[in-house]
């Protein structure tokens, strides 16, 4: 078992910044694969980025790319999301998620269905 703490949601104007982190307790965090979702009221959880257990390429969502910084470090047992010119279409629940490793991984980090582990969420508030 795995379990993930989102932190640093908020309130935020449009076109500033903010860092969201998840923190890990549990088994060895470098042994998952994790990733950041966001889920709007009535809407499905929306796949924001992802970065597999054997490290390598980190994976964005199209609406995020180029404004969302995905790291992780396994030592802190951390993952934080560096989020910059903040939409207020990025409004939402921030969640964290972890997954086993797999082989189907990088074929599915994008669908919710690929993880197995998920935080509580953290609110994102973009004002216009």
């Amino acid at each position: 078992q795995v379990q993930l703490v989102e932190s640093g949601g908020g309130l935020v104007q449009a076109g500033n910044s903010l860092r969201l982190s998840c923190t890990a307790s549990g088994r060895p965090f470098s042994s998952f694969s994790l990733s950041w979702f966001r889920q709007t009221l009535g809407k499905e959880r929306e796949f924001v980025a992802a970065i597999a257990w054997s490290g390598g390429n980190i994976y964005y969502g199209d609406v995020v790319k180029g404004r969302f910084t995905m790291s992780r470090d396994n030592a802190k047992n951390t993952v934080d999301l560096q989020m910059n010119d903040l939409k207020p279409e990025d409004t939402a629940v921030y969640y964290c998620a972890a997954a086993h490793p797999s082989p189907s991984y990088l074929r599915n980090y994008y669908d919710t269905g690929a993880y197995d582990f998920w935080g509580q969420g953290t609110r994102v508030t973009v004002s216009s």
